[in-house]
């Protein structure tokens, strides 16, 4: 595992391919007052860059939106709908298309209630990742070297899960299905920004 730590945005001239799987670390799970802190990020080749950013310093990362931004780069997340929300509210970004691993497994393992990503990383590709570090002070003016290998581990293997959940959603018959969610998460983003977090507007 390589790990790259950026301070504030990615490098000029760096081109992590045509998917690049994507997670951010926030204070807490209240977007609008729980500062995002950390953006990572991996093409699926075992290297990860972490991009921090620190109090008070803002959010230019001119190279991080750009990417996010690009409609030709598919974004891979696990539950895609909270760090969908911290981008767009800290970094103004509308981040398309993208691929949730939660989602599709949602969709396709319905003999499970397990869909976490340690969960996904256990029972699809063989894989052991601690989530120790899950609840540790992403705002510290310093990472340690366990939150880096936390931060990680997040994205370093959704490209892997994604042919796995892949086949079995072709297998199931719902392929469309879920690109029909995928596509409406960063509209469930923005109602979560709005105000509705919580409420089904779709329900009666």
């Amino acid at each position: 595992m390589a790990i790259h730590l950026h301070q504030g945005d990615l490098p000029d001239g760096l081109d992590l391919g045509a998917s690049v799987a994507v997670d951010t670390e926030t204070m807490g799970l209240r977007t609008a007052r729980d500062r995002l802190c950390l953006v990572q990020l991996s093409n699926g080749d075992g290297s990860a860059h972490l991009v921090r950013f620190g109090a008070g310093l803002g959010y230019a990362a001119p190279n991080l939106k750009r990417l996010l931004a690009d409609p030709k780069v598919l974004k891979l997340f696990h539950f895609a709908r909270f760090d969908l929300a911290a981008i767009k509210h800290y970094l103004g970004v509308d981040c398309r298309p993208v691929y949730c691993t939660r989602t599709a497994s949602r969709l396709v393992r319905t003999f499970t209630d397990r869909h976490g990503l340690k969960d996904l990383c256990r029972d699809l590709i063989g894989v052991e990742i601690s989530k120790q570090e899950q609840s540790s002070d992403w705002g510290a003016p310093l990472l340690s070297e366990a939150q880096q290998r936390y931060a990680a581990s997040d994205v370093l293997h959704l490209h892997r899960l994604k042919e796995v959940l892949d086949g079995m959603l072709a297998r199931e018959g719902r392929t469309e299905l879920a690109q029909a969610c995928f596509d409406f998460l960063p509209a469930r983003a923005a109602l979560d920004l709005a105000g509705w977090p919580d409420e089904d507007i779709f329900a009666h």
